[in-house]
């Protein structure tokens, strides 16, 4: 499934009833941001960071740093001794505690994600439990240790692949309470028509692979530039601070819905893609955000691509 210098993180079994799954347990995601860190602006100089004791003013080497919890009065210091003292979850076992229906899992609950891999000489049972899961349409509810904390988690399938995707505990979700929402609020018949039109003018199958980082992007652009030509950019112009905009006026919601409608109908009918027709429908909603998104090109002696920031 995996080559190269990927590992599995976790090796165990997946276990309901009487069966049991060995499984290989690998990060489904990772993070490819261009990694950047400080430097003295004088001289380039790599600035580092020293653990200082606020007591002594002694630098503390890490191996005699503890933790300590803080309540705001008192500070109660924990050492190495007393977390290897606490019970640590050794457990190798992916245990399912329930079958829920698929959508009673909220999205805003989720969170890192992991591919499960068969980890036996036959898949039959991984295989099985993934048809039994697509047949009825349900989420394994999953308890497991990893790194030394027990963990809530949904098991789902993903293609051909069980996904493990763990969970935020109840407590971890903030409630959403905006006295905004509260209030009554009439939506007009009209309004909601063209609301709805606006929606279908928009409608497609989504596909991530047309969407890219693009700031990630011009920043590669960027330090390549300054790589292979040796120049230095104008950075103030490249990446300036952006003006904040005054607070805007309040448009009229059914001028700004049959506008975006009529703008995106007319896009259609001339022939135009559905990413230009798109654009040009947020053109027209938001004019002063696509105005201070331009920005001059990077100043150099030599020819190279300019690099730009986006406006989010």
């Amino acid at each position: 499934m995996f080559t190269g210098v990927v590992r599995a993180i976790w090796k165990g079994a997946l276990t309901f009833g009487l069966v049991n799954v060995p499984v290989k347990v690998y990060s489904a995601t990772e993070d490819h941001d261009v990694s950047l860190h400080q430097v003295h602006n004088k001289d380039g100089g790599r600035i580092r960071y020293q653990r200082v004791c606020e007591v002594d003013g002694e630098v503390v080497p890490y191996s005699d740093i503890d933790k300590a919890y803080d309540d705001g009065e008192r500070t109660v210091v924990l050492t190495k001794d007393d977390l290897a003292s606490l019970p640590a979850e050794k457990s190798r076992e992916i245990d399912v505690v329930e079958f829920v229906p698929s959508e009673q899992i909220d999205l805003l609950t989720l969170d890192r994600a992991y591919y499960l891999e068969p980890d036996s000489a036959s898949p039959k049972a991984y295989v099985l439990l993934r048809k039994t899961l697509e047949q009825t349409d349900r989420t394994a509810i999953v308890r497991f240790s990893l790194r030394q904390k027990t963990r809530l988690a949904a098991l789902r399938v993903r293609g051909d692949v069980l996904v493990l995707q763990t969970l935020l505990w109840a407590d971890e979700v903030r409630e959403a309470a905006f006295p905004a929402l509260d209030e009554s609020v009439r939506i007009s018949a009209k309004e909601l028509e063209l609301s709805a039109s606006l929606v279908e003018s928009f409608s497609s199958d989504f596909d991530p692979e047309e969407f890219t980082d693009e700031y990630q992007q011009e920043l590669r652009t960027l330090i390549e530039a300054k790589l292979e030509k040796g120049d230095a950019l104008d950075t103030s112009e490249t990446f300036g601070e952006q003006e904040e905009e005054a607070g805007g006026e309040v448009i009229d919601l059914m001028a700004a819905l049959r506008a975006s409608v009529e703008k995106s109908r007319a896009a259609r009918e001339g022939g135009g893609s559905k990413a230009s027709a798109k654009k040009d429908a947020a053109t027209d909603e938001k004019p002063a955000a696509k105005a201070s998104a331009k920005k001059p090109a990077a100043k150099s002696t030599a020819k190279k691509p300019a690099a730009k920031k986006k406006a989010s």
